[in-house]
């Protein structure tokens, strides 16, 4: 086994677990500065950290690449979806549970594939393509649970179309990865986040300047909560674009479903939310797509 087939994996893994935190932290400060305000945090507060990661990794000897024009417009789709993607999820986790709302956008695998055999040209093999429908399967079933209150098209609706973003940034960040042609996976990764994530702050402090200075306002005096979300941000971050760099979006994206079960963990021992038996069943059913999905790759 080469080095890339089990290391995206595993940065995989650790993205994930990352998220979740990152997630919860996010849902906490939505409440304080809305939906956009708590958008914003994770890539202000992120923006730093990305920079620390590509000093760091500069530091150990590698160059910084030179980008063309194809990187930036890859970039920007990647920047701009997820900016997207970020609101729509926080949106949907206003009015639903949140295992749940991490299970509408946790349909994005399915998207993912086709969007990269689209854009990318990335190949998705009969194993891979069955390992990512009975993950995503497994997915469906957890959301469409029994008892879950506040339910209605809303908030599936926006789950969904945040799995549809998330899935178009996933697509937009590999091809400026991949557009790099850099030897070194891990410059490339750091590189594209560390200016996406300067891109997205500009972005958003500048709409946020113009539209409602309120908010920018209480994000300064809610540092301390951001602070933490925005460090889980950019650490999930940092190993999704690696795993980015080595395995293909939508193998990257269906492994990335164990978030699901990180969330269902979150969902009882922090929200005091209860585990019902579909939702045992559905993550079997995760188990073993992911499994599935490992053993083909």
């Amino acid at each position: 086994m080469t080095e890339a087939n089990w290391l995206w994996a595993l940065f995989t893994l650790i993205a994930a677990a990352a998220q979740t935190i990152r997630n919860a932290a996010q849902r906490e400060l939505t409440g304080k500065l809305g939906t956009v305000g708590a958008t914003h945090v994770r890539f202000l507060f992120g923006c730093p950290f990305a920079l620390v990661f590509l000093a760091a990794v500069h530091a150990a000897g590698t160059a910084l690449p030179r980008p063309d024009a194809g990187f930036w417009l890859w970039l920007l789709d990647g920047a701009l979806a997820q900016i997207a993607a970020t609101a729509l999820m926080l949106a949907a986790m206003g009015e639903r549970s949140f295992v749940v709302t991490i299970a509408y956008i946790k349909t994005e695998p399915v998207q993912v594939a086709l969007f990269g055999l689209l854009f990318l040209g990335d190949a998705v093999t009969p194993m891979m393509a069955a390992a990512i429908v009975i993950a995503t399967a497994g997915v469906i079933v957890m959301s469409l649970k029994d008892g879950t209150s506040g339910g209605g098209l809303r908030p599936t609706l926006l789950g969904l179309s945040a799995g549809a973003c998330f899935a178009l940034s996933a697509i937009g960040f590999r091809g400026a990865i991949l557009s790099l042609h850099d030897p070194s996976y891990a410059m490339a990764a750091t590189f594209t986040l560390a200016a996406g994530l300067v891109l997205q702050s500009v972005l958003l402090t500048v709409y946020l300047g113009l539209r409602d200075r309120a908010v920018l306002a209480a994000i300064a005096a809610a540092w301390r909560p951001s602070l933490f979300a925005g460090f889980m941000g950019a650490l999930a971050s940092q190993f999704w674009f690696l795993a980015f760099a080595l395995a293909t979006a939508a193998n990257v994206r269906t492994l990335a479903l164990v978030e699901v079960l990180f969330a269902q963990a979150i969902s009882h021992f922090v929200f005091r939310q209860p585990i019902s038996a579909r939702e045992g069943v559905g993550i079997v059913v995760i188990v073993i797509g992911v499994a599935l999905l490992i053993w083909a790759y």
